[in-house]
C-alpha cells in the first residue's frame, strides 16, 4: 500500500471539527482517494484489470464511492459486512472528482436549493450522481458533528468512473484488517488511519449547492 496515514490521536488536529467538508487524501495535486468496498470477485477483478467489470460487477446499478476513509469503515465495518470484505482505494483525478460533484444531487429535498419538490425530484431522477450528507464516525462508531459525504454514481457517469477514470485501484483489506484488530484489542494509541485534509471545490456554484462550509 501506497497511501500516507497517520495515528488516529493525531488524525483530527488539523481538521474542522464540524461543518460539512469533504475530507480526503490527495496522492499528489492532481488526484485523490476515494474507497468503496465490495466482495472478493469484485475486488480480485477491479485490482488486476484495474477498471470495474467481470460477472460480479454490474454498470446497472448505483454505485456509492467515499473520499473519507473513515466513514467507509463505519459503512463496511472495517470490512466485516457481507460483500463488503475487500476495501479497494480508487486514485481519480481532482478534476473528474469535481465532474462527479457537478452532477450531484441531494437526496433528500433542499428548498433553497431546488425551491420546489417537483424540481427536485425531476433534477434526481436525471441526475447520474445521488449525493448524501452524513454524520461523520469516529473509528468505534460514534457519531461526531461534523459532516461526510458519499455519492452515488450511476449510467454513464459510472461508465466512466469505472472504466476509464481511474488512475490506479489498489486493495488495502490487509490495512483495514490490521487496524481492525487494534480497534478491537483497544490499541487506540497505536491505530493508523489514512492521512486526510480538507479537499477545495474551486467551483462557487458547486460549492453553494452541495452547502459545503467555507
Amino acid at each position: 500500500m501506497n497511501l500516507q496515514t497517520i495515528l488516529y490521536k493525531d488524525y483530527e488536529a488539523n481538521l474542522p471539527q464540524e461543518g460539512r467538508h469533504i475530507l480526503g487524501q490527495m496522492t499528489n495535486a492532481e488526484n485523490l482517494i476515494v474507497y468503496q468496498a465490495f466482495n472478493p470477485g469484485i475486488a480480485k477483478y477491479a485490482v488486476t484489470h484495474q477498471q470495474f467489470g467481470g460477472s460480479h460487477y454490474s454498470f446497472s446499478r448505483m454505485s456509492w464511492i467515499k473520499p473519507n476513509f473513515l466513514w467507509m469503515m463505519y459503512r463496511a465495518g472495517w470490512a466485516s459486512k457481507p460483500n463488503q470484505e475487500r476495501i479497494l482505494a480508487i486514485e481519480v483525478s481532482k478534476q473528474n472528482f469535481e465532474l462527479i460533484l457537478a452532477e450531484a444531487i441531494h437526496s433528500n429535498y433542499v428548498q433553497e436549493v431546488y425551491g420546489s419538490k417537483e424540481n427536485w425530484q425531476a433534477k434526481l431522477k436525471a441526475s447520474n450522481v445521488v449525493m448524501q450528507w452524513d454524520p461523520d464516525h469516529a473509528p468505534n462508531g460514534d457519531k461526531l458533528p461534523r459532516r461526510a459525504v458519499q455519492l452515488g454514481l450511476r449510467n454513464e457517469l459510472l461508465k466512466n468512473f469505472g472504466t476509464t477514470w481511474a488512475v490506479s485501484i489498489q486493495d488495502i483489506t490487509d490495512f483495514v484488517l490490521e487496524q481492525g484488530k487494534c480497534l478491537q484489542d483497544r490499541k487506540m494509541d497505536e491505530l493508523r488511519v489514512m492521512q486526510e485534509q480538507v479537499i477545495a471545490i474551486d467551483n462557487p456554484e458547486v460549492v453553494q449547492r452541495l452547502g459545503l462550509t467555507v
